[in-house]
């Protein structure tokens, strides 16, 4: 048997884009709130676009998303019925502190919370709790300016500390950040940036990573001394970038590509900046803000394990001009003619999975977690509501195999894997519903209509053997 008896199989969700009830038990208002359906989704997450309210000209899907804050207990029943181990789900920073600035925690929020890990224990499933998963209160991108202003490391101090206490227990697996390397693609869903008239993007985006690694760095610290038992982990949006071909600009671009989607985790696993970006910023006239003891809490206070999300590989090449590109979200890239591709143009590579679990492990030597792994389709059910998602299983059946050989065959230390969406919900990059990753349908569509009844997929019961059978049986029987 290639996975350890506690292999923790599961599934995950962000409170953004499941949760809803934006506006009820004391919650604040979030960044990831007024980020609109439609076509300028993608100019406000990159923060070209300041949009900090709500308006009439647009739909807003997580006010609501598949309102999982009435429906919890329904929903961690299925996972418990698929036989999760685990539940990797997010805090919304504005339910336990609605401006994000206050001293005190609001109470009805974390109690919300409470009973949901108590729920997830007696179920017998151990949460893995994201402490912030593209989520900024308003109120502080208003106020200071998001990730760029050092104060924002104080309030996520007080998150941190106030979660740990909390839940000390109930609680024994942490991320920090969601997908933390998303800061330089998706500034103002990472990071609450909202660029200025005539600022230096760049070194606003580098400012705010460094206030976010030492945020980061405080958690690890906060979680170890409250309870020794925490096991803190970082997370990285990954998947290698292969060169175009042999030729050694594009090998060495590829690289290079590679390097800036890594030098978070350097931070975050080794416990410094690495040379290569120290390099990059001196030559760019980018200056880190780096004050005294800042290099002393990095270096102390490293994560136990490395998660990550994986959901495609990337090729680079230096010359792109007469390179066609593939699709995909945030991360755009050079099509790689080997490989086929999703509804939304995202190339499938189970083998990349593999190939980007042993550049992750030989780098770190730490723990791996998949946190996110998953197929974003297009869903048809039937009268009933049954969808026959074949195409799901089979893209999930092709990277549990591959998983399975980076740690029967390669030897990778591995301690679980949590499918993305394991419910359907709210795609956080196009803000759709129509992009379904979940075993469980959600009736609701990408204009927020539909009755939100839960509807299991063919994929549940395969996921519920694939569980069962720790991981040996991926037949689509």
């Amino acid at each position: 048997m290639p996975f350890s008896k506690d292999f923790l199989w599961g599934g995950a969700t962000a409170a953004n884009q499941c949760e809803g009830g934006y506006n009820l038990g004391g919650r604040g208002l979030a960044n990831v709130d007024v980020v609109p359906h439609g076509k300028d989704r993608f100019p406000i997450i990159t923060g070209e676009m300041k949009h900090l309210d709500f308006d009439d000209q647009h739909f807003y899907p997580a006010k609501e998303a598949i309102d999982m804050y009435h429906h919890w207990k329904e929903d961690l029943a299925l996972f418990a019925e698929m036989g999760f181990k685990t539940y990797r789900m997010s805090i919304a920073w504005t339910r336990i502190f609605p401006q994000g600035d206050e001293k005190e925690p609001n109470e009805e929020g974390l109690a919300f919370y409470e009973e949901i890990f108590k729920e997830c224990q007696r179920l017998g499933i151990e949460p893995l709790v994201t402490i912030t998963h593209f989520d900024c209160p308003i109120h502080l991108i208003k106020a200071y300016g998001g990730w760029r202003n050092r104060k924002m490391v104080d309030f996520y101090e007080n998150l941190a500390h106030t979660l740990f206490t909390s839940y000390k227990g109930l609680v024994h697996y942490w991320l920090t950040f969601n997908e933390i390397n998303m800061l330089l693609h998706a500034p103002f869903m990472g990071a609450g940036l909202v660029f200025e008239e005539g600022e230096n993007k760049e070194q606003a985006k580098y400012l705010a990573a460094h206030h976010e690694l030492l945020a980061s760095a405080l958690a690890s610290k906060i979680g170890h001394e409250i309870d020794s038992e925490n096991k803190i982990g970082c997370m990285l949006a990954a998947g290698d970038y292969y060169p175009y071909d042999c030729h050694p600009e594009n090998v060495f671009e590829a690289q290079q590509q590679n390097h800036d989607n890594l030098f978070f985790i350097d931070v975050q696993s080794r416990g410094k900046y690495p040379n290569y970006l120290l390099k990059r910023l001196e030559r760019e006239e980018i200056e880190l803000p780096i004050q005294p003891g800042d290099l002393e809490l990095l270096a102390k206070n490293t994560v136990d394990f490395v998660s990550f999300s994986y959901y495609a590989s990337r090729v680079a090449k230096v010359t792109e001009q007469d390179a066609d590109k593939s699709a995909g979200n945030i991360f755009e890239s050079v099509t790689n003619p080997y490989l086929e591709a999703s509804e939304w143009g995202w190339q499938i590579d189970p083998l990349g999975l593999r190939i980007t679990m042993n550049t992750i492990y030989d780098r770190y030597q730490k723990p791996l977690f998949i946190v996110e792994n998953g197929l974003g389709a297009i869903d048809k059910p039937d009268s009933d509501g049954f969808v026959t998602d074949d195409y799901r299983i089979a893209y999930m059946a092709a990277h549990i195999k591959e998983m399975k050989k980076a740690v029967e065959l390669d030897g990778v230390e591995l301690m679980g894997y949590t499918s993305w969406g394991c419910i359907d919900l709210v795609s956080a990059g196009t803000g759709e519903m129509s992009k379904r990753y979940g075993f469980i349908y959600v009736d609701r569509n990408d204009s927020g209509e539909g009755t939100l009844k839960r509807t299991p997929k063919k994929s549940f019961e395969w996921y519920k053997k694939v569980i069962a059978t720790n991981g040996e049986d991926l037949t689509n029987e």
